[in-house]
This record gives C-alpha cells, sequence and structure tokens, in this order.
C-alpha cells in the first residue's frame, strides 16, 4: 500500500470542473454558502459521488458526502445478520463500524480563491476513488464530507457544528447575514432550523477527522517545505465596539472641542497594532469593518462601531490579549472624551490536533519523500468542532505568496497532488488498524 497514489489528472478534471461554479473572470470564485452557484456546484459534487459508485449522503445541516462502508462492516454484513437471527439469539448484535471522515468545504468568501477548501473535498473524494478502484481492504467507513458554510456567511462552521452538536437556538437567532437571509438560505438549500439540529453523529459512529487545505500563508513557501502538519488550531476572540461621542458641524467645532468618535476608533486600531507587535508574539488582531454615524464628511462622528477579532495558538495568551485589548479601547475612549460599549461576540479556544494523527501524516510524509515540518493554524477550520468529538488531524500545503480569500490565491499543482497522496497514505494507516 506504501506505492498506492492518487490519479492526479483525473483530480485536477474534477477540481477544474469545479471551479467553473461561481468563476469569475479575475480567476477567483464567488460561491457563498447557499447562493446560487453553491447550490449548483453541491448538485454537481453528489452527481460525481453517484457516478463514481458511492452512496450519497446528506443530513439535516445539508453536508454532503461520498460514503464507502468497510470491507467487514456492519453495513456490508446486514444481509447476513437477520432481526429474526439477532432476536433468536442465533447472532449478536452487529457491532458499529465506525467512519473516518475527510474533508473540507465548497462555500466561498465573496470574491474569494478556486483552492480554499474546494482542494479538501476533491482530494478527499480523489483518495475515496483510489482506495475504491484499488479494492483496498479496511477496517473503518471512509467519508469524504463537504460541510456546510464553513466561511461563516450565515453562521461560521454551520455544517460541521451541527454534525458535531455545537449548535443550538439560541445560535440562530444572530447569524452574520441577519435572520431573514439566513432562513432565506436554508430554505433554498431545502434545510430549516429544524432540520440542523437533526445532524448531530454519536461520538462512538466517529473514528477521525482529517483534513487538506491550503496553508493561505507564507511560511510554507518561504521556507521551502512541502507539508505543514498542524499541531493546533488559533483560538480567537471577537467583539463588537462602539465608541461614543457627540455630534458637531465639522468646520465650526474647534478640535479641541471634539469628542470625536472617529478618531477614538481609529487611535485604538493604531494602538492596538502595536501592542499585539511588541506583547503577544504569534498572536494578532484585526478590525475588518468600521462604520461613523451620522456618516458624512461635515459632521463630526458622533459614533463609530467596529467589528474586533484577535487569534492566538495558546488558551492563556489568548486570555491575556483579550484583557489588554479592551483595556486599550477603553483607555482610547477616555483619551478622546468617550464612552465605550465592548460587546463580546464569542470566544474559541485553541484546539490541538491528534498527537497519533500527526505522527501518520508525518510517517505518511517520509513514505512519499515530502519534507514536513510543525506548525499552528492562523485560520479557523470545520476540524475544530469536531474536537470534543473524534481525533482530528490537518496538513497544509504551500499557498503561493501566501495569498488567499482572493482570486490571486494559488498552490501549485505538483503541492496539491503531495497533499493529497499523504491524505491517501494517512488514510490507509489509520483505517487499516
Amino acid at each position: 500500500m506504501n506505492k498506492l497514489r492518487i490519479n492526479p489528472t483525473r483530480m485536477l478534471d474534477s477540481f477544474n470542473q469545479l471551479a467553473s461554479f461561481g468563476a469569475s473572470s479575475d480567476g477567483g470564485v464567488n460561491r457563498p454558502s447557499f447562493s446560487e452557484a453553491h447550490l449548483a456546484a453541491r448538485n454537481w459534487f453528489q452527481e460525481e459521488i453517484k457516478k463514481s459508485g458511492f452512496e450519497f449522503r446528506t443530513d439535516g445541516a445539508g453536508n454532503h458526502s461520498a460514503f464507502l462502508p468497510a470491507s467487514d462492516s456492519a453495513e456490508s454484513a446486514k444481509q447476513s445478520h437477520t432481526e429474526s437471527e439477532i432476536a433468536s439469539g442465533q447472532r449478536a448484535p452487529l457491532a458499529m463500524t465506525k467512519t473516518l471522515l475527510f474533508g473540507s468545504h465548497l462555500d466561498s468568501v465573496p470574491k474569494g480563491g478556486r483552492f480554499d477548501g474546494a482542494l479538501g473535498v476533491m482530494a478527499a473524494f480523489e483518495v475515496l476513488k483510489t482506495v475504491k478502484e484499488n479494492e483496498i481492504k479496511l477496517k473503518l467507513n471512509l467519508e469524504a464530507i463537504d460541510f456546510s458554510d464553513e466561511e461563516g456567511t450565515h453562521m461560521s462552521l454551520l455544517g460541521s457544528s451541527a454534525l458535531s452538536g455545537h449548535i443550538n437556538p439560541d445560535d440562530m437567532q444572530k447569524p452574520y447575514s441577519g435572520r431573514e437571509n439566513f432562513l432565506a438560505g436554508l430554505a433554498r438549500a431545502g434545510l430549516s432550523e429544524k432540520s440542523l439540529l437533526t445532524a448531530k453523529r454519536p461520538k462512538e459512529s466517529v473514528a477521525g477527522y482529517l483534513e487538506l487545505h491550503i496553508e493561505q500563508g507564507k511560511r510554507l513557501e518561504r521556507a521551502g517545505i512541502n507539508i505543514g502538519v498542524v499541531s493546533a488550531i488559533v483560538g480567537y476572540g471577537s467583539y463588537h465596539l462602539s465608541f461614543i461621542g457627540r455630534a458637531d458641524h465639522a468646520g465650526s467645532a474647534s478640535m479641541e472641542d471634539r469628542l470625536d468618535a472617529g478618531q477614538g476608533a481609529s487611535a485604538f486600531i493604531l494602538a492596538a497594532r502595536e501592542l499585539v507587535m511588541r506583547d503577544f508574539p504569534n498572536c494578532v488582531a484585526n478590525v475588518g469593518k468600521i462604520e461613523f454615524a451620522p456618516g458624512a464628511s461635515n459632521i463630526v462622528p458622533a459614533r463609530a462601531d467596529l467589528m474586533l477579532e484577535f487569534r492566538s495558538p495558546d488558551a492563556n495568551q489568548l486570555s491575556k490579549l483579550d484583557d489588554a485589548l479592551i483595556k486599550l479601547a477603553n483607555e482610547k475612549a477616555t483619551q478622546f472624551g468617550l464612552k465605550l460599549i465592548s460587546e463580546p461576540l464569542g470566544k474559541h479556544t485553541p484546539n490541538l490536533m491528534s498527537a497519533e494523527i500527526q505522527k501518520a501524516f508525518q510517517d505518511s510524509c517520509d513514505i512519499l519523500g515530502l519534507s514536513n515540518t510543525t506548525l499552528a493554524s492562523g485560520a479557523i477550520h470545520d476540524a475544530q468542532s469536531l474536537v470534543d468529538v473524534c481525533p482530528i488531524g490537518m496538513i497544509f500545503v504551500p499557498s503561493v505568496d501566501g495569498a488567499s480569500h482572493a482570486p490571486r490565491e494559488f498552490t501549485e499543482w505538483e503541492d496539491c497532488v503531495n497533499g493529497a497522496n499523504v491524505l491517501l497514505q494517512t488514510v490507509m494507516k489509520l483505517a487499516a488498524n
């Protein structure tokens, strides 16, 4: 089995077909979750699964997958173990055969790239095809999965959170897209709030989850390393911050008399950058959205609303960064004579990858003659939703110039193939035990 490899030409063909859904003229894709392009891509994937001879599966969260039963699984043995035989004591009830999940997501950010998520799904699908056509006998069921709305068009990690049982009705009241858009998106996909709550899988049914992804950074490319074995996914926190001042005439109000919410918010943003770079190595903070009110060039802003997010691979460091940023926001509000309102939007602790799976990835790299290194993921991924359900593991392949979430996102096809072959070897190692 060490000599088994995926079919790179076949995987490229599937990848290019997928990239046509929501394709943009600049080489990227625009495939937000439950959009017309996203639903078309998922319909295509469903047809490809069936054409390839796999069982197609879906659930109440709209997660789509190709399923290949283990050679000696309960699914294969149902015909010989009838209910009457079990009831009469002639046969013992069959133990549940666990399933090894691997995949990613097909949705994209608005005006995103072709590789983020999509590579992970197409590589997983190709691994499944390779195992099936070579008639590899494995002890675990294999399932190549496409999770719903990883990117958070409506709710971040929606499908994987539903599968792991981490969604509750309260989470659905304030989706990122607004209630109306969220409900409309679910309806287009044939889903509902009620159906989302039915997607949870029993822990005892899942053996593990593996994910191949582009790095979305420059570390591998800079170091000239083939594969990044992920040690942890960063934890993150987010706030809605409002700096409240006073509206005045922008021409007649002197600079010293102003309670300018815009200046207070801007001062915080610049100071937050200095704080993180000075005191919190390996951490990041970002303000990706800011709005001024009333919002006219001749009015001093009375209010500035911004979205703050920060990330760290260490739980203790994440907590300290949280405290430091809010303290800094209060200091800047005071400096400019403003009131600060801080609304926490959520906080997630860092998630560690399985040591066993990391070792399996590293051994697979050795078999394939590929260099590898251990690193943390600065981005969030579906894998972290399953951390309390099963062992999880991720690998990265290099991103050219570190680009992602943009049309210029690109990974050399040789690197994509390397990642798929590492995934294949690791799947066979874990499923053969």
